[in-house]
């Protein structure tokens, strides 16, 4: 009996100990499973003002390789939203890569007024690094403005520096912005009479040789050339006419019609910067990321790397010419190509499902509004001046001068604080009587001030927008909102910056390694994009972010 009480005893610590040991492996292989499948690069991709019905709009003309790819295998998040005004290209790149709103990581416009300097700042500006590449100023760039992390700053310090950060865009702040504070490299283009991809002594003091190749082989050079359309003009029945009265047209060409003879007119429009408003900007955009992978050997190794690419021509196209444009279509249709193209690369180069990619937007756009008008719609454009005459004359009747207000700039007042005191007045009544008067303008639909911001909690409608957006220590002492497609800008081109639908519905998908097959009509909002890729990565959330990962995207 004892025997076999020993021997069942002897059979039981086995099993525990067989158990253990499966245990024991089980985990470690899960460990190993964790690493291995962790993407060997992650490529961020903003197209910059690409509304979200380009998609389903030009899809058809799409081929299989680009846009259509990452539908058919990836992850399309169809009511996908910003969740803050300004919609604007700095903040938007910075929202995308933080996971957060301009209330948190400061970057409120591409320019704003700075309260403590007294004078007008770029978000990207730095007067404190030097040009690497150029002579220019246009090198004296950094994010030094951008107070908190991106992913790709988490994943930096995830690896201990040893995944790499690489930015690339036409647009400064499009490279800068989302590579980070701890980014190994952000490249932009720099036109005129040199056409070059720089940097900024923030990142390194000399350009790379593979950059210094990639200048010297006159890629810019090869782009100025005839721009048509890429097929029959004729079957682009997806936009509107190709001659109209809604768009804007290049100095030294009598019309807005296709074709464009770039290498003509470079002398009378900035030389190279000609080729950012054509899809050729894009083009060389492309060029010069897929030259950074092989150059920088990004997703070689067994550490997570960041490609941030940003598409900058689709905006300077839809400034100049309109959303409703063929010159955009033709735009978007020639971008597809060049994400295939990219694609292509990427499979040979990382390996097919050894990466992982997104895409999104930084803003959407408004149609043309004298386009809109014309068709019944409402839609007009702001009387700045009118509006300038009514406000001094109120100030003068009121206060007895004009000196109060220090600033107005991206639809904010900025009051004198010291003038307000000097006056004996208190803030929060100068800030409500200056609403209440702006809101009897003719175009403002509402009218909100910084102490109403800053002590009431909103969680829906424009006001939770407006919120998202404001920076108690950047931002204005009065916020206003104009009426719908009511914009201060040219009659001529399409822009940006509201909180309403065509300004905020933007795409985003995902495909590659860790991302499911599938689509969803639940709102998702930038900010979600950023944790996403922390929680796909298993790394840290950037610092700031308010977002939160979309489980269901992940597989």
């Amino acid at each position: 009996m004892k025997n076999f009480f020993a021997l069942t005893a002897a059979l039981l610590l086995f099993i525990s100990c067989g158990a253990q040991s499966t245990n024991t492996d089980s985990k470690s292989q899960i460990m190993v499973s964790e690493t291995s499948t962790r993407p060997k690069l992650v490529v961020g991709i903003v197209v910059d003002q690409m509304r979200y019905d380009y998609l389903t709009r030009f899809g058809a003309r799409f081929g299989d390789g680009g846009f259509n790819r990452m539908i058919n295998e990836g992850f399309n998040c169809k009511n996908n939203h910003f969740n803050y005004v300004p919609t604007y290209t700095g903040p938007g790149h910075t929202s995308v890569y933080t996971g957060t709103t301009p209330k948190i990581h400061g970057i409120i416009g591409n320019n704003w007024y700075d309260k403590e300097t007294k004078e007008r700042v770029y978000c990207a500006g730095d007067e404190n690094v030097t040009s690497v590449g150029t002579e220019d100023k246009a090198g004296k760039m950094s994010p030094h403005r951008m107070q908190t992390t991106s992913f790709a700053d988490e994943n930096r310090l995830f690896t201990q520096m040893q995944g790499k950060t690489i930015g690339v865009a036409l647009k400064d702040r499009g490279a800068i912005l989302p590579a980070g504070h701890t980014a190994n490299a952000a490249y932009w283009f720099h036109g005129g009479d040199e056409g070059a991809w720089i940097t900024s002594s923030f990142y390194m003091n000399d350009l790379p040789q593979w950059v210094k190749d990639f200048n010297v082989a006159e890629h810019a050079e090869s782009y100025l050339k005839e721009w048509n359309t890429l097929y029959d003009i004729s079957t682009y029945t997806e936009s509107g006419s190709d001659e109209n009265t809604f768009e804007g047209v290049f100095k030294g060409k009598a019309k807005a019609t296709f074709p464009y003879d770039l290498k003509t007119l470079s002398k009378e429009n900035n030389g190279y910067d000609i080729i950012k408003a054509t899809p050729y900007g894009n083009s060389i955009t492309t060029d010069f990321a897929i030259a950074a992978i092989d150059a920088e050997a990004l997703g070689q190794d067994e550490y997570t790397d960041v490609l941030a690419v940003s598409y900058s021509s689709t905006d300077y196209v839809g400034h100049v010419f309109g959303v409703n444009s063929k010159e955009v279509q033709d735009t978007y249709i020639r971008l597809d190509k060049d994400l295939e193209r990219l694609f292509n690369h990427l499979d040979s180069t990382v390996g097919k499902g050894a990466y992982t990619v997104f895409l999104t937007a930084d803003h959407g756009a408004v149609d043309v509004p004298s386009y809109l008008a014309s068709v019944k719609v409402p839609a007009g454009y702001v009387d700045g001046k009118a509006r300038k005459e009514q406000f001094n004359a109120f100030l003068n009747k009121t206060y007895g001068t004009e000196a109060i207000i220090e600033n107005i700039s991206n639809d904010q007042i900025f009051l004198d604080r010291e003038k307000v005191q000097e006056l004996g007045l208190k803030l929060s009544d100068v800030q409500d009587a200056i609403a209440m008067e702006q809101l009897g303008y003719l175009n403002v639909s509402k009218v909100y001030t910084a102490t109403t911001m800053s002590t009431t909690s909103f969680t829906t409608g424009i006001e939770s927008l407006l919120q998202n957006g404001f920076n108690q220590r950047r931002s204005g002492d009065v916020i206003l909102v104009n009426d719908t497609a009511f914009i201060s800008y040219s009659k001529t081109g399409s822009t940006h910056g509201s909180g309403l639908n065509y300004d905020t519905h933007v795409p985003l998908l995902f495909f590659g390694n860790g991302i499911k097959h599938g689509e969803t009509f639940d709102k998702t909002v930038i900010p979600d994009i950023a944790p996403t890729m922390s929680a796909l990565l298993g790394i840290s959330f950037p610092n700031g972010a308010t977002g939160q990962p979309l489980g269901f995207v992940i597989d």
